[in-house]
């Protein structure tokens, strides 16, 4: 029988964990008898671990497939509490602990991919270990500019600084949108015709739980109506794997974070202007970059598309948003907006 009867770890009830802030907590330790010359200790451990498969040929007969994985340590703190007379009496005893998280580490995430994730453990160690463990969630409450979502993969880097820089030439032009334009052509009925899509936020940094307002013009130069409108929330996450040989490689991923309808109607030969609010959730990753967080990253676009009736053409527009804890971080807010057409 275990000379511990029960250890426990009495947390602050809190779901939602900020770095760079405090947490001050109890491991509660009953024993049945007297345990001599104990190590009791709490540990405060952040990790991430990520693994994907790939297959190297999939027009092969033969299954060739590919595993990638990496792992990073983002906090490891642990705190041993004295023992006077290096021994505990039977009974119950109380240890109170401290520790403050580091300001740099990235936030609580969980994928197919991979997963970010943080715990206490307090053990009781002399013959024989007792373990206990408490999960809690760390949002990140910190982001600079020099973040701004630059992928560190080639092919991937160059489109993320071209966004960047058509970012800064609207801030310097003054511009809040850029419009799209659609021609399209209704071999139906021999007409032809364009739609002219702009779409406007009132800022460009938002923090978890915030709501996103965007303000879209739809100008409908056809002869079909302009039904509905569609804006989603995209989460881009490029995961960085090694090999069993150690050959490095990237993946990206992206999932809707949250989703907003336009029932627009827009009749032919008519403009209409919609204002919606897109609610993010909370919490959530915040932007930011492998050389932050070792093996996987973050960005964020809000994604405006219709589909045009009668044709198999899209209008679609990219808004590269940023996502951080709190918006006093920034000097400068962004309203920008990248459009491109899809058939």
């Amino acid at each position: 029988m275990s000379t511990v009867r029960e250890i426990n770890l009495v947390l602050p009830e809190i779901e939602v964990y900020l770095v760079s802030s405090s947490i001050d907590g109890q491991l509660v330790l009953n024993l049945r008898s007297t345990l001599v010359n104990p190590v009791v200790k709490v540990e405060l451990v952040g990790r991430g671990f990520l693994r994907w498969i790939e297959e190297d040929n999939p027009e092969l007969d033969y299954n060739n497939s590919m595993v990638y994985t990496n792992q990073a340590v983002y906090v490891s703190k642990d705190q041993t509490f004295h023992i006077e007379d290096i021994c505990l009496d039977s009974g119950v005893h109380t240890f109170d602990f401290h520790f403050s998280f580091p300001p740099s580490i990235p936030s609580t995430f969980t994928s197919k991919n991979g997963c970010i994730s943080y715990f206490f453990q307090g053990t009781c160690c002399s013959r024989q270990i007792v373990l206990v463990k408490e999960m809690f969630t760390v949002a990140r409450n910190c982001w600079s500019l020099r973040m701004l979502g630059v992928w560190e993969s080639p092919g991937i880097q160059q489109q993320e600084l071209t966004m960047l820089c058509l970012s800064a030439h609207l801030l310097h032009a003054g511009l809040s949108g850029v419009e799209a334009r659609k021609d399209v052509v209704y071999f139906c009925c021999f007409s032809h015709g364009s739609v002219i899509l702009r779409i406007s936020l009132e800022k460009g940094i938002f923090c978890p739980g915030e709501t996103i307002v965007l303000m879209t013009d739809i100008a409908n130069r056809t002869c079909k109506y302009i039904r509905k409108v569609v804006f989603d929330v995209h989460c881009i996450v490029l995961y960085r794997g090694f090999s069993s040989r150690g050959e490095q490689h990237y993946l990206e991923d992206q999932s809707k974070v949250t989703r907003l309808e336009f029932q627009t109607d827009t009749a032919p030969f008519e403009a209409m202007r919609v204002t919606g609010a897109l609610v993010l959730p909370k919490p959530m990753p915040v932007t930011s970059t492998l050389m932050e967080n070792k093996i996987m990253a973050f960005r964020y676009e809000l994604v405006g598309t219709s589909d045009l009736s009668c044709t198999t053409s899209t209008i679609m527009g990219r808004v590269p948003i940023t996502i951080a804890a709190t918006s006093e971080h920034f000097s400068v807010e962004q309203n920008t907006t990248t459009l491109h057409e899809m058939r």
